[in-house]
């Protein structure tokens, strides 16, 4: 079940880029991913899968942020980090 790693610096909009949305959401499903492969296999842990559903919103959050304000990048992103939506 594990996914190849993602790279935020390739959502980088210049070269020192650390805070755009897009490197954000990229940051934030990297973790995601890694937090879904772990409740896999420990389904008792609570306070793991509460912090994924806080990942799992505030992600929700930028993604609906990019898409109002660059529509564009936001279906690069989705398709990028094979997001469905």
């Amino acid at each position: 079940m594990s996914e190849a790693t993602i790279s935020p610096s390739t959502f980088q909009l210049h070269e020192k880029d650390t805070g755009s949305s897009d490197v954000q959401v990229a940051i934030l499903t990297e973790r995601i991913n890694h937090l879904t492969e772990h409740l896999a296999s420990h389904s008792k842990d609570h306070s793991s899968r509460r912090g994924l559903l806080k990942l799992v919103a505030r992600r929700r959050k930028l993604l609906d942020y990019l898409k109002l304000t660059a529509n564009e990048r936001y279906q690069k992103l989705l398709k990028s980090l094979s997001l469905r939506r």
